[in-house]
């Protein structure tokens, strides 16, 4: 009889810069106040990334940390993924530089960009990998340096955006680990929420100024704060439902840190009970790709084996989904 891999995730890191922008630094920049910027997004502090480094620098250590925690051998893993949507560079990938970085050859390593959905993303292909048999240590990494990509006068995104990574190590699993994944995309949300230049479009040369405001994340927030609500609560039901779940039987939500008011919005939209959902965007802000992994990272404590958790987010494009797994560590 065939039985069927699984993919589960046995180990997680994350990493954090050390470098803290609070609302009252925010307050020297440009015209906003704590009051203000806590009421409308429930964030107090981010974390900013030193000069000179990169979402690779943070990839590498939140690896790292996986690693010395788990008591795991780095050259075990087979595959890198990363999502992100700040790279180092154009070319290579970031999963590269991250691999060389770690003293790794001859692995299988790329990046994925969905945005803020890149690690729901990211962790569906991974699972797939190691549910196929063709590799059996796959570290799925959520990363992004956003704050190189904001205008610090911008007070539309400069209250929103913190840099961090955080790491899972997927394994083979006789028992079910990551169940199910409902993503979704389009391109109608791309005036709403972009990075315009350094892309082929709008490349920097003569004809792109460097301080030309393409160069910083832009966003209409009515429309994206609209959308994410409704596609982030849709993938939700729509997941459970196929599933044969209701709300009840999730133990956990882990959802895009990208506003309070929206994870507010949508715990209440498909009625998941109160003190269920776990949120860290009070110090860390919106982490792009690193959210789920980070939040999940920092309350793990709280996560007991065989709880069924349910992540969800929703990014630029626009990109949305939901993904179901089966909590496999002790």
């Amino acid at each position: 009889m065939y039985n069927k891999q699984y993919a589960s995730i046995t180990a997680i890191g994350g990493y954090l810069p050390q470098q803290v922008r609070t609302n009252h630094d925010l307050e020297q920049a440009c015209a906003t106040s704590d009051e203000w910027i806590v009421k409308r997004t429930g964030i107090k502090e981010r974390r900013i990334l030193e000069k000179n480094l990169a979402t690779s620098d943070m990839a590498v250590a939140a690896i790292r940390n996986m690693v010395a925690e788990y008591k795991r051998d780095i050259h075990d893993i087979d595959a890198i993924l990363v999502a992100t949507s700040t790279p180092d560079m154009l070319m290579p990938a970031t999963a590269n530089l991250i691999a060389e970085k770690l003293g790794l050859t001859n692995i299988w390593a790329f990046d994925v960009n969905a945005a803020c959905s890149g690690f729901l993303y990211a962790l569906d292909l991974g699972a797939s990998l190691v549910e196929t048999n063709r590799y059996r240590n796959v570290v799925v990494v959520g990363a992004d340096n956003i704050s190189s990509f904001v205008n610090i006068e911008d007070r539309s995104t400069n209250i929103l955006f913190g840099d961090g990574a955080g790491v899972v190590w997927l394994e083979p699993s006789k028992e079910e680990g990551i169940m199910d994944a409902f993503l979704q995309s389009n391109g109608i949300g791309k005036e709403y929420l972009n990075i315009e230049a350094g892309g082929s479009l709008y490349p920097f040369n003569g004809d792109i100024v460097v301080d030309n405001d393409r160069k910083y994340i832009r966003q209409d927030g009515k429309v994206v704060f609209k959308q994410a609500i409704q596609s982030m609560s849709d993938a939700c039901k729509h997941v459970l439902s196929r599933n044969n779940l209701t709300i009840e039987d999730v133990r956990w939500l882990v959802p895009h840190q990208a506003n309070k008011r929206i994870i507010d919005a949508v715990g209440k939209e498909i009625n998941i009970e109160e003190g269920k959902t776990l949120s860290n965007i009070e110090y860390l802000g919106n982490t792009i790709a690193a959210t789920i992994p980070l939040c999940i990272w920092e309350n793990v404590k709280k996560l007991n084996k065989g709880d069924l958790v349910m992540l969800t987010a929703f990014g630029a494009g626009f990109s949305w989904g939901a993904s179901l797994l089966r909590w496999m560590i002790e």
